[in-house]
């Protein structure tokens, strides 16, 4: 959601500069919602990202092999992304170069600083990059945070958060490119604290040690809404904040919080609102919803409304109709492409091996990346 009002607030879109992708035809209302959701994606983000590392280590077996964790991760992220891949191609970006669309296709593209390769064909799928990455390297991670003695977890998980703070310092220092309107940053600057996949493995691993932090029930007794406090509070420091400190230092920690917090709440029993089914489903769709904003706002808005814009209450309606679109562009990819994929091929045909039950691992409910 986070990503979404981020997407549907610009005041023009990458795809056609002279066409809003905002439906508020007031200009400072329009500006002032643009400015403070500027940095809700890159936020969502970094959720996500904290997220994957948290959810992939906590459902982890012992004995679960190698090829088996790869071949699900492709299952879950190929589909989708090839199928938006197509149509994007087809709708708006057949005039892409190889050098584009190639390294697009394979999700190798954030590898490279050239804004035409990186900003190419469906725009959302540069994050998964970062994702690609990580769950290549996963099986070598989760041995060595396994490994990690209970008494070190929480030094472990600050260095992580350090590591979130010396890309942000060193960003300051990478040369070449162009400056990038509002962001007070070169191309490269961005590239690099931002898209450049390397950099955000750090906030994959806080996730791992996280998960091993509950797990052992290290993590102390604060609720959901004292860390949504705090992550709201860090949400106002990111507005205040220069870039690239607001793309994930300013809210790392209470992204972390609210994460545990949900886990721990889940594992004592507690049956919340995120709980509920249509949380539930929400959650099992988020992916889809992601991939899709580039096809749904980025495309589909300016091409279905042009440049037209409206007084306040009915922009919020026109808000209302962009996210229902989006929800059901989602739910057609999940439910034709991501679920029938992942329910025919994503489980080995071999019988596993019984393991052993583990007693500090149960999963936690909706824990599925």
């Amino acid at each position: 959601m986070l990503v979404f009002l981020t997407h549907a607030t610009l005041l023009a879109g990458p795809l056609r500069p002279t066409a809003p992708i905002s439906f508020f035809n007031d200009q400072d209302i329009a500006k002032a919602l643009a400015d403070f959701f500027q940095f809700a994606g890159p936020i969502g983000v970094s959720f996500f990202f904290v997220l994957s590392g948290f959810v992939l280590t906590w459902s982890a077996t012992q004995g679960d092999p190698v090829t088996g964790f790869w071949r699900r991760r492709v299952l879950k992220i190929y589909p989708n992304h090839i199928v938006t891949w197509a149509l994007a191609m087809w709708l708006f970006a057949s005039s892409s170069p190889v050098h584009a669309w190639l390294p697009n296709l394979l999700l190798v593209h954030n590898f490279s600083n050239r804004p035409e390769t990186v900003s190419s064909v469906n725009l959302p799928a540069w994050s998964l990059c970062s994702e690609v990455l990580f769950y290549a390297l996963f099986p070598l991670f989760i041995v060595l945070v396994r490994r990690i003695a209970q008494r070190r977890l929480w030094l472990w998980a600050a260095a992580m958060v350090a590591g979130v703070a010396g890309v942000t310092l060193v960003t300051r220092f990478i040369p070449g490119g162009v400056p990038v309107p509002g962001y007070g940053l070169t191309t490269n600057q961005l590239w690099f604290s931002y898209g450049f996949p390397p950099p955000r493995l750090f906030e994959f691993v806080l996730g791992m040690i996280l998960a091993r932090i509950v797990a052992a029930d290290l993590w102390p007794r604060i609720g959901l809404l004292p860390s949504a406090a705090l992550f709201a509070g860090g949400y106002w420091v990111a507005l205040a904040v220069p870039s690239p400190y607001n793309f994930s230092l300013a809210t790392i920690v209470p992204v972390g919080m609210i994460i545990c917090a949900a886990a721990t709440s889940d594992l004592r029993g507690s049956r919340g609102w995120l709980s509920s089914r249509t949380m539930v489903w929400l959650g099992s769709v988020s992916f889809a919803f992601y991939l899709v904003q580039g096809l749904v706002i980025f495309y589909g808005r300016p091409e279905v409304f042009g440049a037209r814009t409206y007084d306040t209450l009915p922009a919020l309606g026109m808000l209302s109709v962009l996210f229902a679109a989006n929800l059901l562009a989602a739910w057609l990819l999940f439910s034709l492409v991501e679920q029938p994929v992942m329910r025919r091929w994503s489980r080995s045909r071999k019988r596993p091996a019984p393991v052993a039950p583990r007693s500090t691992e149960s999963v936690p409910a909706g824990g599925s990346v």
